[in-house]
């Protein structure tokens, strides 16, 4: 392996929601209906919706999937059924705010050092923003961009990894993956013939070989040598 380029998943990987996507958000959207959510349920309710999370039988990108996303934490809080689709779309608006959300302190210098080591960088995200705003707002120094909702399909389908590559003018066998998600990002890359290293920023998956716990030491993982 000749390794030219380094592809990244975006939420959980390289940021985490701010203060304004904090479960208070649930309750200020439930509140001006004059409803009350209980806030010590939102982690319990986000796991329950991730676990129930089905997507699209074709790996199509559908917004309707991450909506009932949002309406079953909203549900799970306390918050009535009758709301939740009117309070999901408002909490949704959220999402789609690049200020909305804060870069892990690792992020800017393990880029800026892969990019000292010459490398290609793309951010290659499910989801439902627009990450071209994201990547302009924190600006982040990446050659391609490849979000679901623009390409059609959903990580782990092989397309949305090969459109970044394909961006990037690199071969996956030169290219390593690093994201959050062991079936998306992990096995998606794998089944392309690429190296994959997952993010496990709260050190719960210990069967998967190739993982790290922040990004400071993916330079040395992917077998870097220091500046200088």
């Amino acid at each position: 392996m000749t390794l030219r380029a380094v592809l990244f998943d975006v939420d959980f990987t390289l940021c985490r929601p701010g203060p304004e996507l904090a479960p208070e958000r649930y309750a200020r959207a439930a509140a001006r209906h004059g409803v009350e959510l209980d806030l010590s349920r939102h982690d319990v309710a986000r796991e329950a919706a991730v676990q129930n999370l089905k997507r699209h039988p074709e790996l199509l990108h559908d917004d309707t999937i991450w909506h009932a996303f949002t309406e079953e934490i909203f549900i799970g809080m306390g918050g009535p059924r009758e709301l939740a689709s009117e309070c999901a779309t408002e909490i949704e608006r959220g999402w789609e705010v690049p200020e909305n959300f804060e870069l892990y302190e690792d992020v800017l210098p393990v880029l800026d050092d892969l990019r000292a080591h010459g490398l290609k960088l793309a951010l290659v995200s499910n989801g439902i923003r627009d990450l071209t705003r994201f990547v302009a707002h924190h600006r982040l120094d990446v050659d391609a961009i490849v979000d679901s909702r623009t390409h059609g399909y959903v990580k782990p389908h092989p397309t949305i990894f090969r459109a970044a590559l394909e961006r990037l003018d690199v071969a996956a066998r030169d290219a390593a993956m690093v994201g959050d998600s062991p079936e998306e990002d992990i096995e998606g890359a794998h089944a392309l013939g690429m190296r994959a290293i997952l993010i496990d920023r709260g050190d719960r998956h210990h069967e998967v070989e190739e993982r790290l716990t922040d990004l400071y030491g993916l330079p040395a993982a992917l077998g870097l040598a220091r500046p200088g």
